[in-house]
């Protein structure tokens, strides 16, 4: 993080589920503190973040910032004392899904924010699924007392407004992934698989490059089988390389593998990229692909930052909203994928980007845009509250 060429600082506390290496998460942490630094520089303010990480060590190295435990309250009480305000956010973190833990620490963070007088952001969150009753009062009065509350849908919007949140309160932004820069290219870069190293729509003698993106999500695995036998399909119409992009480390390498061993002859130009640590080089990965097919929401966002063309999977709301968002729809589901439309649509893309790229292109660009707004807002209020 450089510094703004100011003597005066504001210091953010950000909560989310960072410090946990799943390369969704990062690379939204990444994008919110790149957005604060350009937020701060524009209004002559130096920002200083504090994370609260699953490993505050390797966040501190990772982004060089300052980062505490999450789960230690007493370090957490005293950042939050020593700050100007605490943003939760973004990501999935009010919801109920993953069990029944997320909601109230999330919840709480900003109920101590309150304690310590300090001004609450939600920054460009996706709300619910929210299963149970009993967190909606509370999820509801969150919001009421928050200085500024951004959403990354409509549908999380909607649902707030169901909670009883005022409709004016809540913003509609992109998921701040959507303004992270593909990092400079240095000497340092690695050449993707070895001899076939750039996006293979680069040389004649090279089959295009395609990214892939699952993870487990049905219990019985039916849904990666499909999506096995939707990429043998493709295979067979068009010589490809498939190029697995496990956004989580360990569970999403192992769900590459499973559809690897079920591919049959295409196997063979299949491969696994390392689960790298910094979202950018996923980022930069997606950026080599001719197409990206992608059941992870952030594989998707990485492939319309960079202007990919791109078939979603979805397995989650979430994923038909942002697609919505990008003028675009689902190829398939977790429940069914119909293979000869999956595998035209596919060829098409790879033999036609522009085209995927000129329909888009509005889209990308405001998407883009209005990823800046919700760190612009809270620096603003920052400087407002503390009498500018």
């Amino acid at each position: 993080m450089g510094m703004a060429k100011t003597d005066r600082k504001l210091r953010l506390v950000l909560s989310g589920y960072y410090g946990f290496r799943n390369s969704g998460d990062e690379a939204v942490l990444l994008s919110i503190l790149n957005a604060l630094e350009q937020a701060g520089e524009d209004q002559g303010v130096f920002v200083e973040p504090i994370v609260l990480s699953g490993d505050p060590a390797w966040t501190a190295r990772q982004y060089g910032v300052w980062s505490v435990p999450r789960m230690k309250l007493r370090e957490v009480r005293e950042a939050i004392g020593a700050s100007d305000g605490v943003i939760s956010g973004g990501g999935s973190l009010l919801q109920d899904a993953t069990g029944l833990g997320s909601i109230p620490y999330y919840l709480g963070i900003l109920e101590m924010a309150r304690w310590a007088r300090k001004p609450g952001f939600i920054y460009a969150q996706g709300i619910g699924p929210v299963k149970r009753g009993m967190f909606k009062p509370f999820i509801a009065r969150a919001m009421r007392k928050a200085a500024y509350v951004s959403v990354r849908d409509g549908e999380s919007a909607a649902l707030l407004a169901g909670f009883g949140v005022p409709e004016d309160r809540v913003a509609v932004v992109p998921d701040p992934v959507m303004g992270m820069p593909l990092p400079p290219a240095g000497g340092g870069e690695r050449e993707i698989g070895g001899a076939a190293g750039a996006a293979g729509g680069q040389g004649a003698d090279r089959p295009p490059l395609v990214g892939v993106s699952v993870r487990f999500w049905r219990g019985d695995r039916s849904d990666l089988d499909r999506t096995a036998a939707a990429l043998a399909a493709l295979a067979q119409r068009r010589a490809v390389r498939l190029r697995f992009l496990p956004f989580h480390e360990g569970a999403d390498e192992d769900a590459s593998r499973y559809v690897i061993e079920r591919l049959g002859a295409s196997a063979s130009m299949a491969e696994i990229a390392p689960a790298h640590e910094a979202p950018q080089e996923m980022l930069r990965e997606i950026d080599r692909c001719d197409l990206l097919v992608g059941m992870r929401l952030h594989s998707l966002i990485y492939a319309a930052n960079r202007e990919v063309p791109l078939l979603g999977l979805s397995y989650d709301p979430k994923i038909d909203q942002f697609l919505h968002r990008l003028g675009d729809r689902a190829i398939g589901t977790v429940d069914a994928i119909d293979m000869q439309q999956f595998s035209a649509k596919a060829v098409q893309l790879i033999e036609d980007p522009a085209q995927w790229r000129i329909d888009h292109y509005s889209a990308i660009r405001r998407l883009r845009e209005e990823a800046a707004v919700p760190a612009q807002r809270i620096v603003a209020a920052c400087l407002e509250l503390r009498g500018r």
